[in-house]
């Protein structure tokens, strides 16, 4: 039995110079795109083409770090621990009046992460938080997946647990009016500290002293979802064929874009590689048979939010959303149902001739319905279009439908829009030149001690 080949990619795991649990991935070798991908099934997020980063609300990385470790050794790839986080790794620390004190570590490990699955879940998009409420000192919150599935919430990082579930999200948001009442507010609680330290921590990394001047920093806030930083297409599209199975990836021959095709071959996907942020980055399209004429599509700029981009991709794995009858109208009720997010949150609705319009009340973002495009699909307009920025016809990025995208998929995109927030980057400083000191001769670098005793 011939052993096989290893893969040449290099993977190293550090530290984080700004947070005191976060990992730091850095991937190099002609094969990191397999690194990559895998690094990001396991936790890690992307934050430039070589470097990836964990960071967990349960202060667990060293811990998850070392499981992936051990997977992609596994897998032949290449994987070195600094001695810095192998410290962390083999600390043995607990948690202080930890409030259900007859579990064990590795039954505390297993409850937090559930609760990090949660928090991974809604800042994915994945659950859309409707209100939330303050019960005593213990935050509650319902929320709804994608699929339906409804469920109540009770505490906050390390310690969010789901307390209920339900088939639909009336019924969970009627029950938690029900029991909370007047405390309730509408949306999602804020960030608390953990939250903000994690987002900041998979904010871009620099290495300040190598040029003599130091980069502007960075400030990551939590924003309305159309204001959040753009999509790292390629660490998504990555990310996403590792995820599944039954869609296979090939790049053409002039590496200009990459395609995803589903083994059914009647969903297909494509990224135009280094696209400009205002012109088409993805193109998705759905036919009947794999030899019959194009259903429908939907396409998205390169500036588009990673949010958004998440939330096509997961109704593209989510079947049943991508479905659509052949020449089915554009109705009333599609209209309406997609734009209910919209108006229950108090966008405002104007009508223009052949446009139904829908926009924020600092009219910063929108969504477009074009009824002459929806009824003549033959038109080179597009009936859907959903975007921010100063206006439609200049906007910092957009989404642009066919009047038969499924009304589930135009809905979840409305509902994230609505409802939804994202991270956006922005600099808090100036670049100024830094002065070194020299080291004495003989005398190591000065380093940060470690904090004395074994909690966090």
């Amino acid at each position: 039995m011939s052993t096989p080949s290893r893969i040449d990619a290099h993977v190293r795991l550090d530290t984080h110079p700004r947070h005191p649990s976060a990992v730091v991935a850095t991937v190099t070798g002609t094969d990191r795109h397999i690194a990559h991908a895998h690094l990001t099934v396991r936790g890690f997020d992307p934050v430039t083409e070589h470097t990836l980063v964990m960071a967990r609300i349960d202060r667990e990385e060293p811990y998850w770090a070392e499981r992936a470790a051990q997977d992609l050794t596994a897998l032949h790839i290449t994987v070195a621990i600094t001695p810095g986080l192998r410290e962390a790794i083999d600390d043995d620390w607990t948690w202080p009046n930890y409030p259900l004190p007859w579990l064990t570590r590795q039954e505390i490990r297993q409850v937090s992460d559930e609760a990090q699955k949660i928090y991974d879940d809604i800042r994915r998009g994945r659950l859309v938080i409707r209100a939330h409420a303050l019960d005593g000192d213990t935050i509650v919150a319902v929320g709804s997946y994608r699929d339906g599935n409804s469920l109540i919430l009770e505490g906050e990082n390390h310690l969010r647990t789901v307390i209920r579930r339900y088939e639909t999200t009336n019924e969970a948001i009627a029950v938690f009016q029900d029991l909370y009442g007047k405390a309730v507010r509408p949306g999602p609680a804020p960030a608390t500290d953990v939250e903000r330290q994690a987002e900041e921590a998979r904010s871009p990394l620099h290495s300040p002293g190598l040029t003599g001047t130091e980069p502007a920093a960075g400030r990551t806030e939590s924003v309305p979802v159309y204001r959040a930083d753009p999509a790292d297409h390629d660490a998504v599209l990555d990310a996403f064929a590792s995820e599944h199975d039954e869609w296979h990836k090939w790049r053409t021959w002039s590496d200009a874009s990459t395609h995803l095709i589903h083994e059914s071959q009647t969903l297909r996907a494509e990224l135009v590689h280094q696209a400009d942020p205002r012109e088409t980055a993805w193109t998705f399209a759905a036919y009947e048979t794999p030899v019959s004429e194009r259903m429908w599509h939907l396409t998205l700029t390169g500036a588009a939010p990673g949010p958004l981009l998440q939330t096509i991709l997961i109704s593209l794995a989510h079947g049943d959303a991508w479905e659509t009858a052949v020449g089915s109208p554009v109705t009333e009720k599609t209209i309406l149902t997609a734009t209910r997010p919209l108006a229950e949150v108090g966008w405002k609705h104007t009508a223009d001739g052949r446009y139904l319009r829908w926009e924020t009340a600092q009219n910063d973002a929108g969504v477009q319905f074009d009824a002459f495009a929806a009824n003549y699909p033959r038109s080179t307009s597009a009936a859907w279009t959903l975007c921010a920025g100063p206006s439609i016809d200049r906007p910092t990025w957009a989404i642009h439908a066919s009047p038969h995208t499924p009304a589930p998929l135009l809905t979840a995109l409305t509902e994230d829009l609505a409802h939804a927030t994202g991270t956006r980057t922005t600099p808090t400083a100036h670049p100024t030149h830094t002065q070194h000191k020299p080291t004495l001769p003989g005398l190591p670098p000065a380093t940060t001690p470690r904090p004395a005793g074994r909690q966090r």
